[in-house]
Parts: C-alpha cells; sequence; structure tokens
C-alpha cells in the first residue's frame, strides 16, 4: 500500500527531479506559459504555487526562501516585481493545466500549464463583469424573460399580417380617392354640357 507516499518520481533521481522543477518553474515564470507532460505540469503546479504565494508579499525573507527553491536571481526578479503584484488579489489556484493530446514518438500524455492571471481569455460576447450582474453557478438561465424560439415564428406572423392589413387600407384609399377624381370629372362634363345648352 501507498499511504503517504506523495509526489511523482518522473524517473528522476531526487536531485535530478529538483533541477527539473527548477527548469519548469522558471521557464512558465519567464514564458508565462509551457507545454510539457502532464505529470511533470502536474507536478510543477505543487512546486510553484506555494512560491507564487510568498511572491504576493515582496520581503527579504520571502525573496530568500523562492531563492532557495530556484537558485536562479532573475527568476525570483520576475516572480516578485512581475507576477506576484498581478496574483495579489487571487487566493490561490495560479496555475491551469489543459490537456492537449498525445506525443507522437512515445504516447505520452501532453498538457499545457499556464499563469491564469497572464492567459485569462474571456468568450466573446461576455459581457457579465462590464456589466455588473451577479455570477450564478446555473448555467444557460437568466433571470430577465427572453423571447423563445417557439414564439418567434407567431412574432413574424403577426408582423405579417399587421403589414398586409396595412397594404390593403392603402389600397382602399387610392381607389377611393380614384373614385372621387372620376366623379368630380364627371361632374365638371356634365355642367359644361348644361352650361353648352343653355347658351343654344
Amino acid at each position: 500500500m501507498r499511504h503517504g507516499v506523495k509526489g511523482r518520481k518522473l524517473s528522476r533521481t531526487s536531485a535530478h527531479r529538483k533541477n527539473t522543477m527548477q527548469s519548469l518553474a522558471m521557464a512558465l515564470i519567464r514564458e508565462h506559459r509551457i507545454t510539457t507532460t502532464l505529470a511533470k505540469a502536474k507536478e510543477l503546479r505543487g512546486f510553484v504555487e506555494p512560491l507564487i504565494t510568498r511572491a504576493k508579499e515582496d520581503t527579504h525573507h520571502n525573496r530568500r526562501q523562492v531563492f532557495s527553491s530556484l537558485q536562479n536571481k532573475e527568476a525570483v526578479t520576475t516572480l516578485f516585481t512581475e507576477v506576484g503584484p498581478k496574483c495579489k488579489d487571487r487566493p490561490g489556484g495560479y496555475t491551469r493545466v489543459i490537456k492537449v493530446g498525445f506525443r507522437k514518438g512515445d504516447g505520452a500524455e501532453i498538457a499545457i500549464i499556464e499563469l491564469v492571471d497572464y492567459n485569462d481569455i474571456k468568450p466573446e460576447g461576455s459581457s457579465s463583469a462590464s456589466s455588473g450582474k451577479k455570477k450564478t453557478r446555473r448555467a444557460g438561465k437568466s433571470n430577465t424573460p427572453t423571447t423563445s424560439e417557439s414564439s418567434k415564428p407567431k412574432e413574424e406572423k403577426q408582423e405579417a399580417k399587421a403589414e398586409v392589413a396595412e397594404a390593403s387600407e392603402e389600397a382602399t384609399e387610392i381607389e377611393e380617392s380614384s373614385a372621387d377624381t372620376e366623379t368630380g370629372s364627371s361632374d365638371e362634363a356634365e355642367s359644361e354640357d348644361s352650361s353648352e345648352e343653355e347658351k343654344k
């Protein structure tokens, strides 16, 4: 039984495993997004997230503690000046692991590990943050009533009926006006005839 056996050996000795984690952590801090195997990505998450938590508070003690893990001055400087302040409001969960398939050569499962605050791309058309609405966990439901697809054809039919009614009203008005002009012209002709007869 594996009671209390924590972590992955990654087919490496202890020193080799430590160097691998240091290299991957420095690459993640520098690039904000790297591609590696799924096992290494999951192991790296447990290695780098405590360092980012320390980097949120820039003190001499925290810098020494992070340096003891990374052994790289440039990585420590980037972590405390750039990454730490950016993650200031996030209470943990600074990284995201995304599975992307299998490697062609040996079939190892590949994953992307990225810093959430640098790659937090929102989907198009989402205006929840800008509108200030309260977020809910229920997907697809909203408080505002919306017209369903079944009600759309009814509305279209009603609009078509209204348009037909307006067109028929216009046609009747045109007919009435034309009839009035015809009767007016006939009345004028009759009056002209009667005036000619009176002259004779």
